[in-house]
């Protein structure tokens, strides 16, 4: 596993599986991914997609702030992203 530098990040959770929540961490070259007890993020961004700004020692979260207003942006627009690319195309016919 990749060691993480000690400083604060912008993350997302990607994924909570069995209590264990992973986040990826956007650094100013590398991309990091960390695992978390699920527990220690505060219960309103304890779910898939939720962004966080972090603070990372010794490669253990030291400090997390759930960022409401980054998490209702980034979904929207993934839900556009999706509703754009499940458009049908124009048949050949229809112009």
């Amino acid at each position: 596993m990749t060691e993480i530098p000690d400083d604060r990040y912008d993350a997302v959770v990607d994924r909570i599986e069995e209590g264990l929540a992973t986040l990826e961490l956007d650094g100013d070259e590398d991309r990091y991914e960390l695992v978390i007890d699920e527990a220690s993020l505060p219960e309103a961004g304890q779910h898939e997609g939720a962004v966080y700004e972090i603070a990372v020692e010794d490669d253990r979260l030291v400090d997390a702030r759930y960022d409401e207003e980054a998490t209702e942006e980034r979904s929207e627009a993934a839900q556009e992203r999706f509703d754009r690319l499940s458009e049908r195309p124009p048949d050949d016919d229809e112009e």
